[in-house]
């Protein structure tokens, strides 16, 4: 390895590294970076030089990285992700903010964050927090990535350290619209659902996920009909007599208050998980973050929607 890769590594030949995996081309990188082709190359090079391997690799789709450089790629990520901490602190100390917090939550979980987040912000005003909605691929995705401070999910990804923070009870049922056949019966046997039609989420979303191991558990394959990424579709398409949906209790709460929908009393159900707010072990949270962080762990489960 040619020079000492610690000392003499600079923050734009890792600029570089990054923009080039984003842009795909060394052209499309220097416009980004408002560098001349050359200069590009040179950090580049000079990087590959201190590695003392290939970073990158030309392809027919244009640049891609190697192993060694998706490597270095995730210490591009952990030292932005620094920099941004670092320059919130500074903005803390010299009174010029009251810090930010970033925050991710799964689809499922946007029927209450929101009002967890304005509670905290009537405590914390100066505080801004900003939400992330995606589904559970997107949310680990941006955990993994160092994009989050606090992920409220389910379970968390299986390849990082994370620390926890329950939140409370997460119910998942089947429901249907009122005038389904099975709606007035007090139990329903799995296999009576087997000519049914289920309005599901899309693939990566974890109630789907916990949808397929509870039919794999009690030895059901489904008649699975639209897919959708989208909880409020899903009620629509139900209430509408387009089919049942295994769904989280949590989405349909007001639906099940008005009678627009009903729970299928089907044996081996709910099924219960729980709601975590979720941080990554090895990023360190400044004072707004972990003040969020601390009031999800306390009081995150007066949001939740009403389980009785």
């Amino acid at each position: 390895m040619a020079g000492n890769f610690s000392r003499d590594l600079t923050i734009r030949q890792l600029r570089a590294l990054s923009t080039l995996h984003e842009a795909g081309s060394i052209t499309s990188a220097a416009n980004r970076l408002n560098l001349t082709q050359p200069a590009v190359t040179l950090q580049l090079r000079n990087l590959q030089a201190l590695a003392g391997l290939p970073l990158i690799q030309r392809t027919g789709d244009g640049m891609a990285l190697t192993d060694a450089g998706a490597h270095v790629l995730t210490l591009v990520e952990r030292i932005e992700a620094a920099l941004k901490d670092c320059e919130q602190s500074l903005d803390m100390i010299a009174g010029r903010s009251g810090g930010r917090v970033a925050m991710g939550a799964v689809s499922t979980a946007k029927y209450f964050v929101p009002f967890a987040i304005a509670a905290f912000s009537r405590r914390f005003p100066k505080i801004e927090v900003t939400l992330r909605i995606g589904n559970r691929e997107e949310i680990r995705d941006a955990l993994r990535g160092y994009d989050l401070d606090i992920a409220v999910m389910g379970r968390p990804p299986a390849d990082i350290e994370v620390e926890m923070k329950p939140l409370g009870r997460h119910p998942h049922f089947i429901v249907a619209a009122p005038d389904h056949r099975l709606a007035r019966r007090r139990h329903v046997a799995p296999s009576e659902l087997a000519n049914e039609t289920f309005i599901t989420r899309e693939q990566g979303s974890g109630t789907r996920m916990l949808m397929q191991q509870y039919f794999e558990r009690v030895g059901l394959e489904p008649k699975l009909g639209m897919a959708m990424d989208s909880n409020e579709t899903i009620k629509q398409a139900v209430m509408a007599g387009l089919g049942i949906a295994f769904i989280s209790q949590h989405t349909v709460f007001h639906e099940l208050e008005d009678g627009r929908l009903v729970v299928l009393k089907v044996k081996g159900l709910p099924i219960v998980r729980q709601w975590h707010a979720i941080r990554r072990a090895d990023k360190i949270l400044l004072p707004p973050a972990q003040a969020m962080l601390d009031f999800l762990g306390k009081e995150g489960w007066r949001y939740l929607p009403n389980s009785n």
